[in-house]
């Protein structure tokens, strides 16, 4: 039996994950942390949902979860891999940029979005996840995004 599979996954739920990400309502876009890797890699679940206030807009009579968001939930997963770190705890991940983002399938209400992000380079405060989104192992989207973890400022 190989290591991976003898590792009880690291989970978080959604309170747990507001105790690393500053998102709250309606940018909070995971659900579910089903295992990660502090400073390494994560993999979270999003359940897509026709409540969610995006889809009045997007498209009334045919609702398509919007790219960015997904990339979006993407983000936040790979924010939880690297802020989960003891020295990064209380801290934000920003965007620094996109690259190779592409999308393959629509995600619709109903669907549940498996989201996973590595951690690939990191120098300093600024590194690269290389992120996947799939639904029913299909491939939606995948993109490089690059970060910057910094201090947050008091409110």
């Amino acid at each position: 039996m190989n290591e991976q599979a003898k590792r009880t996954p690291n989970t978080l739920t959604a309170a747990q994950i507001a105790e690393i990400l500053p998102h709250r309502y309606p940018f909070a876009l995971i659900d579910r942390i089903v295992d990660y890797e502090p400073g390494e890699w994560a993999e979270g679940r999003k359940c897509v949902t026709m409540n969610e206030p995006f889809f009045q807009g997007h498209f009334p009579g045919e609702p398509v979860m919007p790219g960015v968001l997904i990339i979006e939930a993407l983000a936040q997963t790979g924010a939880v891999a690297i802020l989960s770190l003891p020295e990064n705890r209380g801290k934000i991940a920003l965007f620094g940029g996109i690259k190779s983002a592409r999308f393959k399938e629509m995600v619709t209400p109903g669907d549940v979005l498996t989201l996973k992000c590595e951690i690939i380079d990191r120098k300093g405060p600024v590194g690269i996840g290389r992120a996947e989104a799939r639904v029913d192992g299909k491939l939606a989207c995948r993109a490089e995004l690059t970060f910057a973890v910094a201090e947050r400022k008091e409110a």
